[in-house]
């Protein structure tokens, strides 16, 4: 199995347990190993008081890719510190995109940054997530990496 193949499978087997993701009206745009590429579009249920995308939502789009690229390993991974700092509000009715890159992975500890952006390519948010690998894999196999 190839590395992409596995991360693609980690992301299908991750996106069909997922409730929240696709609840919110995400989509998997791509994944590769250690990156992964998802996109929202801001409903009016996810404005807040000033009639622009609440910063939670955003939050949780960037989250959600970011444990996608640290999945992409075939080993069961999960966040340990997350922050993220809006740089331009989300617009009602736009497609927001959030694109993971993994910047280190050493032992069971990695780095992810991810970039939010909004429909007309302005940074909205950018978001860094600390992973730690735990016990398990997403399916069996002989040589995870």
């Amino acid at each position: 199995m190839t590395p992409q193949e596995r991360a693609e499978k980690c992301a299908a087997l991750m996106f069909a347990a997922d409730a929240a993701s696709p609840g919110l009206g995400m989509k998997m745009v791509s994944v590769g190993p250690g990156t992964a590429t998802m996109s929202m579009v801001v409903r009016p249920d996810m404005l807040n008081g000033h009639q622009i995308c609440h910063g939670g939502f955003i939050f949780t789009l960037a989250d959600s890719c970011f444990a996608f690229a640290c999945n992409s390993y075939n080993q069961n991974t999960l966040a340990q510190q997350n922050q993220i700092t809006y740089i331009a509000p989300g617009q009602p009715g736009e497609t927001l995109t959030a694109h993971a890159v993994e910047v280190s992975k050493t032992g069971r500890s990695g780095v992810y940054d991810v970039t939010v952006t909004g429909g007309d390519g302005r940074t909205v948010a950018l978001f860094r997530g600390l992973s730690r690998n735990i016990k398990g894999q997403h399916f069996p196999e002989e040589d995870t990496p």
